[in-house]
C-alpha cells in the first residue's frame, strides 16, 4: 500500500490544533486512545505541517473498527472533530 492509497483527512474542525490551518497539514495522522482520538493532535502554540499537504491517515490502533485492516485504515475518507483540546475520529465505527 502507497500513501495516496490510504484514506484523506478531508475534514478537520480542532481549530486549536496546531496542524490546522484551514485543514490539516499533518502529513499523516495516527487514530488511537480513548473514543477514537486523533494521536496526531498538537495543541497551538506550535505551527505544525506541512504549507501544502494532503493529509492521510498513517495508523490507526483501533483495531475494534469496521475500517481497521491490520493497522490500518480502509475507509474512503476520514473526518476529523475537533473539541477543546482534543480531537477524534469521526469515521470510527465499532465493529
Amino acid at each position: 500500500m502507497t500513501i495516496e492509497q490510504l484514506p484523506t483527512v478531508t475534514s478537520c474542525s480542532a481549530t486549536d490544533c496546531g496542524y490546522n490551518h484551514d485543514g490539516c497539514h499533518a502529513p499523516a495522522i495516527t487514530v488511537g486512545g480513548d473514543g477514537a482520538g486523533c494521536a496526531t493532535f498538537l495543541p497551538l502554540g506550535i505551527d505544525g505541517g506541512l504549507p501544502k499537504v494532503i493529509s492521510h491517515v498513517g495508523a490507526c490502533q483501533r483495531t475494534e473498527c469496521v475500517h481497521n485492516q491490520s493497522a490500518l485504515c480502509l475507509a474512503g475518507e476520514v473526518r476529523i472533530a475537533g473539541g477543546q483540546g482534543t480531537a477524534h475520529c469521526e469515521t470510527y465505527e465499532a465493529a
